[in-house]
């Protein structure tokens, strides 16, 4: 692909004035030069996670600095390098790093503040973005832009959460709630790690697609609001190794309940609410380890990069849209409709 010039104009979209997905339009932006050590990525595809719908209604940052460009994961080519850029070429095909500055070891205020698409300097909802060479990512050689696109956020967020803070072992249990990216990359990695799975979810046809990617044990959390202990009856009453929590304060006391005793519950989100009263007495007399979860490095980014490509994962992808279609994109996230991944099609 050629470069754009600075002065030339391509499309974005913003977050202007108020809040709501309706707010969110297409504008053109301007081409400016780069620094010395960053890249041009022409964007050739996006996907949401359930933080990018809270961005835009305003409930993520009511204080979100406006004009916006939303979301954080994408995937595209890079156009154009800085005279000092050495990691990367024109030609390559690559993802941004959810945290642009989280290189590897542990975060910071400055860090987390700068993720991508929640108030920093940029989001991924564009025909083309600016990033430092160090916040770029190499796509493994099978996967299509719009498959790569989805795993900056969610593929990371579950990688973290099963080998990084408490390595998931072979013939290991892992439990995971609901069918979205987080969850179905879990299913994928700890299959792949030779792990056993049981997987919630409050829908029959979800259920069969869980089965579908080899899950035996599934349980439809509608009709066994207490799955925490049907969790133990599956396990010969010893419970879980490791849970992927996506539920919150909602869910969190049923994951006391079907965790082993010193087992691992990985907090990766809020989708139950955060205002429900939770019992922390588990947490002690199960010694239980309760880590929370916020994506993950760059080293974190490149070590699952390798292990999808040894094993030749593919993200489970549920529906694409097209680049004017963002607003219908960001309401079928909001439906709760979708099983995996939603992608817009941006090049």
């Amino acid at each position: 692909m050629v470069a754009p010039k600075p002065g030339d104009t391509f499309k974005r979209y913003q977050i202007d004035g108020d809040f709501g997905v309706e707010s969110l339009k297409i504008k053109d932006a301007t081409v400016s030069p780069l620094g010395t050590d960053q890249v041009r990525i022409a964007v050739k595809a996006t996907s949401i996670n359930y933080r990018d719908l809270l961005v835009c209604k305003g409930l993520y940052n009511p204080n979100l600095k406006k004009p916006a460009v939303p979301l954080s994961d994408g995937a595209g080519e890079i156009v154009e390098v800085g005279s000092s850029v050495k990691r990367v070429k024109v030609g390559d095909r690559v993802m941004g790093a959810f945290m642009p500055r989280w290189i590897s070891g542990s975060p910071n205020n400055d860090v987390v503040r700068l993720a991508l698409g929640g108030g920093g300097d940029e989001g991924m909802l564009s025909q083309y973005v600016v990033l430092d060479e160090d916040a770029v990512v190499e796509i493994p050689a099978h996967l299509s832009f719009l498959e790569a696109a989805t795993l900056p956020c969610a593929a990371v967020t579950a990688w973290h959460a099963l080998f990084e803070d408490d390595c998931l072992k072979p013939g290991q249990t892992v439990l995971t709630q609901g069918t979205g990216g987080v969850s179905l990359f879990a299913i994928q990695f700890a299959q792949a790690a030779g792990a056993h799975l049981i997987s919630t979810s409050g829908s029959d046809e979800k259920i069969v697609k869980l089965k579908n990617m080899g899950v035996v044990n599934t349980i439809n959390y509608k009709q066994t609001p207490g799955w925490g202990k049907e969790t133990l009856k599956l396990t010969s009453m010893n419970g879980v190794d490791h849970i992927v929590e996506v539920g919150g304060g909602g869910t969190l006391g049923e994951s006391f309940k079907a965790v082993k005793i010193g087992g691992h519950i990985a907090l990766i989100g809020v989708l139950s609410g955060a205002q429900n009263q939770v019992n922390p007495m588990p947490l002690l007399m199960k010694a239980i380890r309760l880590q929370g979860v916020y994506v993950g490095s760059r080293s974190m980014f490149e070590s699952m990069n390798a292990a999808i490509t040894l094993h030749k994962i593919k993200p489970v992808i549920d529906r694409v849209f097209g680049f004017e279609e963002a607003q219908d994109a960001l309401r079928y996230m909001e439906s709760a409709q979708h099983f995996g991944k939603i992608v817009i099609h941006v090049g």
